[in-house]
């Protein structure tokens, strides 16, 4: 009986034996994580960066990671005059509650409910304009919402076709296009919850 047990906690050990000298860290890094607590630390916006001129280029890249790492893609960037246009991503809701977005409940449930959209533009400026008297820089991130307007529900299909209700002898498969391609989006204020989420990750990712 006693040889048995031996036997089981041997086989119990194998693993602990194997990964014993291996590095447990994560072989990626995760995205960023989402608070989603009501009372968190505002971040300042724009946030003040007490770097010299030198380190602008870094800077600049770290606000390009920073979009990255949120899932936004570049549309226009220019480093002279300092503005990073992201491509509209679709705002992920309580379904998506780990990608990235906004870490605010209210703005996750509305989310789920309707299309929203989120449009951000990094404003990178001297704090001082004066070379001599260099005080850092000024970063400052504008997440804009936008809500889908749609004339009618996109699958309706009332006023598509017009059906006749006497049989013909001749039947004909009617295809019945998408009458609505192009949709129009409203400006809906912005998320101030997110802009303060990406400044943080913009400032831990500086200090890496």
């Amino acid at each position: 009986m006693s040889v048995r047990w031996l036997r089981y906690a041997g086989l119990v050990c194998l693993p602990v034996l194997a990964l014993g000298c291996q590095n447990l860290r994560p072989a990626y890094d995760l995205p960023p994580t989402i608070p989603l607590v009501q009372d968190q630390v505002q971040e300042q916006n724009p946030a003040w960066v007490p770097l010299p001129p030198k380190d602008y280029g870094r800077v600049f890249e770290t606000a390009l990671q920073t979009l990255s790492d949120y899932g936004f893609e570049i549309a226009d960037s220019n480093r002279y005059s300092g503005h990073i246009e992201a491509v509209p991503r679709v705002a992920p809701g309580l379904a998506l509650l780990f990608k990235p977005g906004s870490p605010d409940i209210y703005e996750r449930l509305l989310s789920t409910t309707q299309t929203y959209r989120n449009r951000v533009t990094v404003v990178v400026q001297t704090a001082d304009p004066q070379p001599a008297d260099h005080g850092g820089y000024f970063v400052e991130f504008i997440v804009r919402k936008e809500l889908e307007d749609l004339p009618r529900p996109i699958r309706s299909t009332v006023g598509g076709a017009v059906f006749r209700n006497e049989n013909t002898v001749e039947r004909a498969t009617e295809v019945i296009d998408a009458t609505f391609f192009e949709p129009a989006w409203i400006y809906r204020g912005r998320d101030k919850a997110l802009e303060h989420e990406m400044i943080r990750r913009f400032k831990l990712a500086l200090c890496e």
